[in-house]
């Protein structure tokens, strides 16, 4: 698959539900072997089940995006570590708006699979994705 946007994401920048430079993005190493995406009805945190995030799913290892810029809706941030990973190797990162009240319920927003650092197995050492340098960027609405 290729990245994309989940539909009920899209739907949230569109009601200004997610403000992109201001609001807590947070990002999520993910185990494609123990999650299937579904772009359509997937909306929070808990579609994905806990064994299939392999770094940054709980909040006490959230990884938030840092320098987040919005150009015409080009969506770019800085490039994002996570700190001392093991586990399943990871083929996809996850998006979300985190929930403050309550994790599980943090928005999905994109769903990433086609970059450069995956698939990688975890060695115990931190992970830096590197954000694409291309028009894109992270994504484009």
């Amino acid at each position: 698959m290729a990245n994309a946007l989940y539909d009920l994401g899209r739907e949230a920048f569109g009601n200004a539900e997610i403000d992109w430079e201001d609001d807590d993005i947070i990002a999520i190493l993910v185990d494609t072997d123990d999650y299937t995406v579904n772009l359509a009805t997937h909306q929070y945190l808990s579609s994905i089940a806990s064994g299939a995030r392999v770094a940054g799913g709980s909040l006490g290892t959230k990884v938030s995006l840092a320098s987040k810029t919005n150009t015409a809706g080009v969506m770019d941030a800085a490039d994002t570590t996570f700190t001392s990973v093991i586990g399943d190797q990871w083929e996809a990162l996850v998006l979300c708006k985190r929930d403050t009240s309550t994790f599980e319920n943090s928005l999905l927003i994109a769903y990433i699979d086609t970059f450069t650092d995956a698939p990688e197995a975890p060695t115990g050492g931190d992970v830096v994705v590197h954000w694409a340098d291309t028009s894109n960027k992270i994504f484009k609405l």
